[in-house]
């Protein structure tokens, strides 16, 4: 492959932040009218990677070559001054302009001193209809339609902006199958121009359907380049996750007694139950005293399933049946009065409430429960505190300390603390030993395993395989937003799990 035909070459990136190196030399490289896809789980790296490119960033050291000239990216207008043009996942557009005014906003053609609206319009239509082969009427007001429609308008606006490198971040998360198919034509189109693509997604079999090439970051560090026709599946995810399948195969997993419940003590039983554009529909149950733990990789529907159970996401299909009570969706303080309890991923977002303090972090589910005419005593709240932070081995002067001035281990056992002091029938765990250090994860896992021989239903998310073997009684493995595969007690192991996903099945007796 010619010099001459590779449009981009990125070299030797690092990128730091306060005690973080995000991007470790990284290398990069894009060919003219090709659909180059970035992969990585969490953490790896594509996210700074995309925004370096695009100028949100500046690099540290390294280098940028754009159609082999050396040039320095210190902004968003210089990214699109030297033609690189981005979608996001989120629709970043204006829904109360019309699609026209969407896709020129800021460059409108002008006569006599004002926009000269009919040529806009003119314009408009035949860039849809050229570039994406959609006829819309381009008059309309954007939030007039649909999430894919107005996908299609901010890919027209990037791609009249841009000159040849076009950045598609998580285009498809939102869409449907039908959606991504009409997309996929478009960016096949596009290729067919002379268009290079960069895609980031975390939908395997997308990845396999689109690309030409593969790139892999991992930990910041660049993993390697592959022509995806010639990379198996099983050896791309082996490259994500950095294990390889053959030791995995190999390895001892660590002896547990499994606490497998029978089938007649179904707690939650999920029937289609589903979103569009989130998460397929889900048939599961999830049975008295049992760790059920959900696998897949970053973008697999875990989180979005765990979200859908609690309420925090509405479901648009489908039942949902907790202990004898069906329910067409639910809504979290529904969730809480039926006994169940929700430790989200993000726990700076989502979980704690910095300003306030341990004491009134931990004791915050069950007062809203409660309700604000109910108000738990003070001493009866220091008693709640001073019991939870014990049992978890909380480190922390007192009760009376802001909870952001706790260590990220101890902030996650302070979640954990207000979720248990409701007392619930089903815990959901989701990433709860994301960000913590060794210590703290042992004891968050025996923890787990505690629960669930008093008798507490729990579902478990994680990344770390090791982590699911050892704590879950049974396992569901999703990808691509439904669920594919199903292992119990002592089938459940790392390379079993990775099978599944790999194939896209159960795996082979």
């Amino acid at each position: 492959m010619s010099d001459s035909n590779v449009v981009l070459k990125m070299q030797g990136i690092c990128k730091s932040f306060p005690g973080v190196k995000a991007l470790s030399n990284v290398d990069f490289e894009l060919r003219k009218g090709e659909i180059h896809t970035l992969m990585g789980q969490n953490g790896a790296g594509k996210s700074t990677l995309i925004k370096v490119l695009t100028g949100v960033y500046e690099i540290d050291e390294g280098t940028i070559v754009l159609n082999e000239r050396e040039v320095r990216i210190t902004s968003t207008r210089d990214a699109q001054e030297n033609g690189i043009s981005t979608v996001y996942q989120e629709v970043n557009l204006c829904p109360n302009l019309t699609v026209a005014e969407n896709i020129y906003i800021g460059r409108e053609p002008m006569k006599n001193g004002g926009i000269d609206w009919n040529t806009m319009n003119k314009n408009a239509e035949r860039l849809l209809e050229e570039r994406l082969n959609l006829k819309i009427d381009v008059k309309r007001v954007l939030s007039g339609y649909s999430v894919a429609i107005q996908q299609m308008v901010a890919i027209a606006r990037a791609v009249d902006i841009s000159k040849g490198i076009l950045i598609l971040d998580e285009p498809t998360s939102s869409l449907d199958n039908n959606e991504v198919k009409q997309l996929f034509k478009v960016m096949r189109k596009l290729k067919s121009e002379g268009m290079s693509m960069v895609f980031v997604t975390h939908f395997m079999d997308q990845v396999y359907e689109i690309s030409d090439r593969i790139t892999v970051l991992r930990n910041g560090g660049y993993i390697g380049t592959y022509d995806a026709d010639k990379l198996p599946e099983m050896e791309l995810i082996s490259k994500m996750i950095g294990k390889n399948y053959e030791e995995l195969k190999k390895s001892s997993d660590v002896a547990r007694e499994y606490n497998i419940k029978d089938k007649s003590e179904v707690l939650l039983e999920a029937k289609k139950f589903g979103r569009k554009g989130t998460i397929e529909s889900i048939d599961m149950d999830i049975r008295k005293g049992e760790v059920l733990g959900l696998a897949g990789l970053l973008g697999s529907g875990r989180s979005e399933s765990a979200r859908l159970l609690f309420g925090i996401d509405k479901s648009d299909h489908g039942m949902l049946n907790i202990n004898g009570k069906e329910y067409s969706y639910i809504y979290p303080q529904k969730a809480i009065q039926e006994g169940l309890a929700f430790c989200p991923e993000d726990r700076k977002i989502e979980g704690i409430v910095g300003q306030l303090t341990i004491r009134e972090n931990i004791v915050l589910s069950l007062q809203s429960n409660k309700g604000i005419f109910k108000y738990i005593p003070m001493k009866k709240q220091q008693e709640i505190a001073n019991k939870y932070i014990e049992l978890l081995n909380i480190k922390t002067p007192g009760t009376e300390q802001r909870i952001d001035n706790l260590s990220g281990g101890n902030q996650q056992k302070a979640i954990l603390a207000r979720w248990l002091a409701t007392d619930p029938q089903l815990l959901i765990l989701d990433e709860p030993t994301r960000g913590i250090d060794v210590g703290a994860k042992d004891e968050i896992k025996k923890l787990i395993i505690k629960l669930a021989k008093e008798g507490m239903t729990i579902i478990f998310i994680s990344s770390e395989l090791q982590e699911m073997v050892s704590c879950c009684d049974r396992v569901l493995v999703l990808r691509d937003r439904k669920i594919i595969g199903e292992l119990v007690g002592e089938d459940i192991q790392e390379a079993s799990i990775l099978q599944i996903i790999a194939e896209g099945g159960a795996v082979n007796e």
